[in-house]
């Protein structure tokens, strides 16, 4: 005895279209629906565990602040549970304020590790301080991190005023903590104004578990800020080293707002600056060169890399830095690979066209035509950091990329585009056997997640076909597209 569907009106697993689709459309659509409910049961149920995995959560963030070298990158650690900061004895190790996802008892927010704050800093040290501050209106909550053994400087007295003053709830953490004797000389950090200090040892895990359950009934449920959607769009500057990122984000900005110099490897850890571009806010990370291959980093250089792509994860679309005067690379095709993996939409912007002669410009388009056909997609822009050629285009491109991320289409449309194209290219059939496209729906945005709920294994070069076909009825630009298929198990007889 099979079991009844419902169709019609009591069909809500696809949005409401736009009243583009005719009758015919619509029973194409129910029909469809109809047949994979009877292949796959709980339809509902498989397209919302799709919809929960292409969604991004709003967590909230915590904010490790202190003075260099008081132990800030081990008690992130700590927090984690698992060894992902970088942790040297070389004080000014973290240059930046790099975000973690943790967990404890359930609750899901990020740490954000900072480099060491000190107010009276100046040079790189003055930059360092100068994000650990900016880490301030992007927190939800702060732990301020004191060696115990040293009791208060000048110094950390400075940052518990501008502390005082923070609208985010503050938790003093005296770290070091590692006897009965250091604890009681922690004691001496109420003096601060910020409430009782907390004795921990992040080394050793010292009241490690309190100090989490404390952390966690500071945080609230959302964090403000944190999610793709509202607020200023995230874009990563992503690149080889010395091709230009921070000149182009100073450019951008109008102003110097990141350290530039000839040497490669200027930037270590990603640096977030917030530009106003013709009345438009958005956030720029500039990120470190990607070296060509990890092993061949060491020390500080190999972490920023693993941070680099921590920035892609965080950003909602990546501009792809090439140097228009050299041949396009290896590393460089390996960048644009991350990307897409990433699912982050994309521009690709060609740096320092300024340099180049008719005979570079033939041989850069034949490059692009034989390397960079696995993102032909992306918007190409033109561009040089050092005169400002092209900037208005590149914002252009931008927006052009995003729209393409978000873009979305109503099952009705998906579900006709997929019958004629199925009745006028079918799978090949192999083994005496053709998979068929039951039915299809878009589950996600950011980038454009597509479910197709099928009879059998739809062979990698079909699914490109159908990727391309789908650019070519729809758009997509600047955006990849991810297409997940749901196979039906062989019944038991």
């Amino acid at each position: 005895m099979s079991e009844e569907f419902p169709t019609g009106d009591d069909v809500t697993i696809w949005e409401a279209g736009d009243g583009e689709e005719d009758a015919t459309t619509q029973v194409l659509v129910e029909r469809a629906e109809a047949a994979a409910r009877a292949e796959f049961g709980d339809l509902e149920a498989e397209l919302s565990d799709m919809e929960r995995a292409a969604g991004t959560a709003q967590l909230p963030t915590l904010a490790i602040i202190g003075r260099p070298n008081v132990g800030k990158s081990t008690l992130v650690n700590r927090i984690l549970g698992r060894r992902e900061a970088v942790v040297e004895d070389v004080p000014g190790v973290t240059r930046d304020r790099v975000s973690y996802e943790a967990e404890w008892n359930g609750k899901h927010f990020l740490v954000m590790d900072t480099g060491g704050w000190d107010t009276r800093a100046r040079g790189l040290g003055g930059q360092i301080a100068a994000q650990a501050q900016r880490a301030l209106t992007e927190a939800d909550a702060v732990l301020f991190v004191l060696d115990a053994t040293i009791g208060a400087t000048n110094a950390d007295e400075e940052v518990a005023k501008v502390l005082q003053r923070a609208d985010v709830p503050v938790k003093v953490v005296a770290n070091k903590a590692d006897d009965a004797d250091a604890e009681l000389a922690a004691t001496a950090l109420w003096s601060l104004g910020l409430g009782e200090p907390f004795p921990t040892s992040a080394l050793h895990g010292r009241r490690a578990g309190d100090l989490l359950d404390d952390i966690v009934s500071m945080l609230p449920e959302k964090g403000k800020g944190l999610g793709r959607e509202g607020g200023p769009r995230r874009i990563a500057l992503l690149g080889r080293p010395n091709v230009g990122k921070s000149s182009l984000l100073n450019q951008l900005a109008g102003s110097e707002r990141v350290v530039v110099d000839d040497v490669a490897g200027t930037t270590v850890d990603p640096v977030d600056e917030l530009v106003d571009i013709k009345g438009t806010w958005w956030w720029f990370v500039d990120t470190a060169g990607v070296r060509r291959k990890a092993k061949q980093a060491s020390g500080h250089e190999y972490y920023a890399t693993l941070r680099t792509q921590a920035a892609l994860e965080r950003a909602e679309v990546a501009i792809v830095l090439l140097d228009a005067s050299e041949p396009i690379s290896e590393q460089d095709i390996r960048i644009l690979a991350m990307v897409v993996d990433a699912g982050r939409a994309l521009v690709l912007a060609f740096n320092k066209w300024d340099l180049l002669d008719e005979e570079r410009r033939r041989y850069l388009d034949r490059e692009i035509d034989r390397d960079l056909t696995m993102v032909t997609w992306a918007p190409r822009v033109n561009v040089s950091a050092l005169t400002g050629r092209h900037m208005d285009k590149l914002t252009a491109a931008l927006d052009q990329a995003l729209e393409g991320w978000e873009t979305r289409i109503s099952t009705g449309r998906l579900n006709k585009f997929i019958a004629e194209l199925a009745a006028a290219h079918p799978h090949p059939v192999r083994g005496g056997k053709q998979p068929r496209i039951l039915f299809g729906t878009q589950v996600g945005v950011g980038p454009p997640s597509f479910a197709l709920f099928t009879t059998g294994f739809l062979e990698a070069g079909y699914r490109r076909f159908i990727e391309r076909r789908l650019r070519e009825e729809f758009g997509f630009a600047g955006s990849p597209i991810r297409l997940m298929m749901r196979v039906r198990e062989k019944r038991r007889r």
